[in-house]
C-alpha cells in the first residue's frame, strides 16, 4: 500500500463509500469533483455498490413516495424515509416500469412521458420529444432497462398502437431514439398478449409474454443487447390449470424465474434458465390462502435459506428451505395494485 500513489489510494477508498457519501464528497475540492465524476469512477463504484445493505424499497401510493431499507436480521422493511419527487407530477402518479444499477425508468402517467431516475441522487432526465418518442401506454407497451458492451444505458421502447408497432432503443450516450426491426411473431404486437418488464441479464433483455394467465400462450422474448435481435424462448412446464404468474429475476447475472400457479391454494417455484432451457432449482409446499388482492400484489427475495413472500404491507410469510445459503436478497420487484421497485443506491446518473 505504501508503494501506491496517493491518487490511487483515495480513488480505491472513495470508490468503497456510500452513494450519498459519494455526492457529499464532491463539495471538497475541484480534484474530489472531476474524480469523482468520471465514467471510470461511476462504472467501478456502481460495481462495488450492488450489494444487499445497498438495497432499498421504494413505494408509491396516492399520497406520498416512501424509501425502506431492507432489514437483514429480520427480513422485513425496515423505517420509511419520505422521498420528494424532483420532477412534476400529479397526486403522485408516477410508476415503475424498469430498474438497474439504481437508476429506474418511470412513466408519468397524467403526460404518459418517460423518464430516467436515479432516486438516491434525485437526478432525472425526460426521455420524451416533440416526434412522439418515449411516451409510454399502460398495458399497450413494454420496456427494459440495460447496459451495452460499451457502458451505455439504453431503454428499449416497445410500443403497440392501434395495429401500428414499432420498438425504439433510446441511448444515454447520444441522447437519442431510434428504431430497430422487431423478428418474431407479429401476432405478439397485439393488445391480447401481456407484456412484462424487462430484466436484464448477461447481455440479454428477458420479456414474458402471456396471452392470459389463465391458459393461453406463454412464452419468453429475448433481446440480444449488443446484435439487437430477438428470438423467443419457450416459458416454464407448468400445468396449464389455474392462475400462473412467472417474473423473471437476475440472481448473480443468471436468468431465474419465479412461478406462481394455482388459484386457492398457491404454488411458488424457482427455476433457473440454462442455454434455451428452464431447470427447477427450488419448489415449495402449497402455502396458505391468500387474499386475491395481495396475490397480486406479491414479490419474493431469496436469503440465508429462506423464501420471503413480500407485500406492500410488509412479510407475508416466510418459507424454510433446505438450501445452500445466498450470499445477498434476490428481489423480484414486482407490484401489482402498489407502485414500486427494489433498486440499489448508487451514483450512476441518467445523463451524460
Amino acid at each position: 500500500m505504501a508503494d501506491l500513489p496517493i491518487h490511487t489510494i483515495v480513488f480505491e477508498i472513495l470508490t468503497r463509500l456510500p452513494a450519498k457519501d459519494v455526492g457529499r464528497s464532491k463539495s471538497v475540492c475541484k480534484q474530489w469533483y472531476a474524480l469523482l465524476s468520471t465514467q471510470d469512477f461511476v462504472r467501478i463504484h456502481c460495481s462495488r455498490s450492488l450489494v444487499s445493505s445497498n438495497q432499498r424499497v421504494l413505494l408509491i401510493d396516492d399520497l406520498t413516495c416512501s424509501v425502506r431499507p431492507i432489514i437483514s436480521k429480520s427480513n422485513d422493511y425496515g423505517p420509511s424515509s419520505i422521498v420528494t419527487f424532483p420532477f412534476h407530477h400529479q397526486n403522485n402518479d408516477v410508476s415503475i416500469l424498469s430498474h438497474l444499477n439504481g437508476l429506474l425508468c418511470v412513466c408519468l402517467n397524467h403526460t404518459y412521458e418517460l423518464l430516467l431516475w436515479n432516486p438516491t441522487t434525485t437526478a432525472f432526465k425526460r426521455l420524451s420529444t416533440p416526434d412522439s418518442h418515449g411516451f409510454y401506454i399502460n398495458n399497450l407497451d413494454a420496456v427494459g432497462l440495460y447496459v451495452d458492451a460499451d457502458d451505455d444505458y439504453k431503454v428499449l421502447h416497445i410500443k403497440r398502437r392501434s395495429g401500428v408497432l414499432g420498438v425504439y432503443v433510446y441511448s444515454r450516450e447520444v441522447d437519442s431514439w431510434r428504431n430497430i426491426p422487431f423478428i418474431t411473431r407479429q401476432e405478439y404486437l397485439s393488445p391480447h398478449f401481456n407484456w412484462s418488464a424487462g430484466t436484464f441479464c448477461g447481455g440479454t433483455l428477458y420479456f414474458t409474454v402471456c396471452e392470459c394467465w389463465l391458459g393461453g400462450t406463454k412464452r419468453v422474448i429475448c433481446f440480444d443487447v449488443n446484435s439487437e435481435q430477438f428470438k423467443e424462448i419457450s416459458f416454464l412446464p407448468v400445468p396449464s390449470i389455474g392462475m400462473v404468474q412467472g417474473v423473471l429475476v437476475n440472481v448473480k447475472n443468471e436468468l431465474h424465474m419465479f412461478a406462481s400457479t394455482g388459484m386457492f391454494e398457491m404454488t411458488i417455484d424457482l427455476w433457473t434458465l440454462q442455454g434455451d432451457y428452464w431447470i427447477k432449482v427450488l419448489s415449495c409446499p402449497p402455502i396458505p390462502p391468500i387474499s386475491l388482492s395481495l396475490w397480486c400484489d406479491i414479490t419474493h427475495y431469496v436469503t440465508n435459506g429462506n423464501w420471503f413472500v413480500m407485500t406492500k404491507l410488509g412479510k407475508l410469510f416466510t418459507i424454510e428451505m433446505d438450501m445452500k445459503p445466498f450470499e445477498f436478497f434476490y428481489p423480484v420487484s414486482w407490484f401489482r395494485g402498489f407502485k414500486g421497485a427494489v433498486f440499489v443506491q448508487t451514483i450512476v446518473s441518467p445523463s451524460i
